[in-house]
C-alpha cells in the first residue's frame, strides 16, 4: 500500500468522479483507476462500485476513507513538524471554535496574521460535539470551547479562563440599570436565545430545568452576531457568556443571581499528538489579547 494510492482514493471519494480526481492530482484517469484497483486487490474488498461511467463508494470504501484521511493528515502534520524545526512561522492551523467564541476570537486574528504572515488559518465553527469528532479524526489541531470537565482519555483539556453567563440588554433598556437579576425574573422577560446545539443554550436550559422555571422564548437564532444586533436595537433580552460581548459597546451585561452561572473555557487537544508551533503561537496571541480586554 502506497501513500499515493491513499491520496488518489481520497480524492476519488471526494469527487465521485475518476476523471475529475485524476485531473486534481495531475495524473491520467487510467493511472488513477489502476492504482485504486491495486489498492482494492490488496484490501480484498471493492472500494467503489463502477456503474457505467459513474462510481459510487461502497460500505468498505466509507470505512476505509476515514482511516485514509487520518493517515494523510498525519503525514502532512509530520511534514509541517519537520518544517517547523527551521521556521516556526509557516504552515497551517486548523482551529475549531464553538459559536460563543466568535467575538472573543476575532480581535486576535488580524494581529496574529500580521505578525505571522506565513501561517494560514482555517476556522471551523460548530458545537463542541461536532468539533470533538473532527479533532479525533485529526481534521483539527485544537478546539476552543466552553466545556464541562471530562475524563475522556482521548482528549487533553487546558483551562483558558472562567467567565459568567449574564443577561444582555441594550444599554438604553431600563433593565441595564439592574445590579443583578434572578432566573425567575429572566423567565418573565421576552427572550431571544441561541439555538439548540450552542453550549451556552444547553447550559441555560439546564439552569431553568433545575429550578423548574419555564422561560418566555420569543426568538431562537443560531448566529450570535444577529442575536446581539437584535438585542442592541430592540427591547429583548438574551442570555450569553460575558466573553461573547467583546466589541459590542451598545449592550450591557447584568449578572444573574447565584453561583451556578460560572463557566470554564478550555483548549482541547488530542492526547499524544504533536502540537504545532502555529497553534502554540496563536494561543499566546489570544491570551495576550484577552488580558488587554
Amino acid at each position: 500500500m502506497e501513500f499515493r494510492q491513499l491520496l488518489y482514493f481520497v480524492k476519488a471519494a471526494e469527487t465521485m468522479n475518476f476523471t475529475e480526481a485524476a485531473a486534481a492530482v495531475f495524473i491520467t484517469q487510467s493511472t488513477l483507476s489502476q492504482q485504486i484497483k491495486q489498492l482494492e486487490q490488496e484490501l480484498g474488498m471493492l472500494l467503489f462500485d463502477r456503474i457505467g461511467k459513474h462510481v459510487r463508494i461502497t460500505e468498505a470504501g466509507h470505512i476505509f476513507l476515514t482511516h485514509a484521511k487520518k493517515v494523510l493528515m498525519e503525514v502532512q502534520k509530520g511534514k509541517q513538524a519537520i518544517a517547523e524545526l527551521s521556521n516556526a512561522a509557516t504552515g497551517e492551523l486548523n482551529l475549531g471554535v464553538s459559536y460563543a467564541f466568535t467575538s472573543l476570537l476575532l480581535p486576535a486574528l488580524a494581529p496574529f496574521s500580521t505578525k505571522y504572515p506565513g501561517i494560514k488559518i482555517f476556522i471551523s465553527y460548530g458545537n463542541p460535539e461536532e468539533l470533538e469528532k473532527k479533532l479525533r479524526l485529526a481534521e483539527l489541531d485544537m478546539i476552543l470551547a466552553f466545556h464541562n470537565e471530562s475524563d475522556d482519555e482521548d482528549l487533553e483539556m487546558q483551562l483558558l479562563f472562567s467567565s459568567s453567563i449574564v443577561m444582555v440588554v441594550a444599554k438604553n433598556n431600563p433593565l441595564a440599570a439592574l445590579p443583578k437579576i434572578s432566573l425567575q425574573g429572566l423567565a418573565e422577560l421576552e427572550l431571544i436565545l441561541p439555538g439548540k446545539g450552542f453550549s451556552s443554550r444547553e447550559f441555560i436550559n439546564a439552569l431553568f430545568y433545575k429550578n423548574k422555571i419555564t422561560p418566555n422564548i420569543k426568538i431562537e437564532l443560531n448566529d450570535v452576531h444577529s442575536l446581539l444586533s437584535l438585542v442592541q436595537n430592540g427591547h429583548w433580552a438574551t442570555i450569553l457568556n460575558e466573553k461573547a460581548l467583546i466589541g459590542w459597546d451598545k449592550v450591557a451585561a447584568v449578572p444573574i443571581a447565584g453561583k451556578e452561572t460560572k463557566r470554564q473555557s478550555y483548549i482541547l487537544w488530542q492526547k499524544g499528538v504533536y502540537r504545532k508551533k502555529a497553534a502554540i503561537l496563536f494561543i499566546k496571541e489570544l491570551v495576550d489579547i484577552m488580558d488587554k480586554e
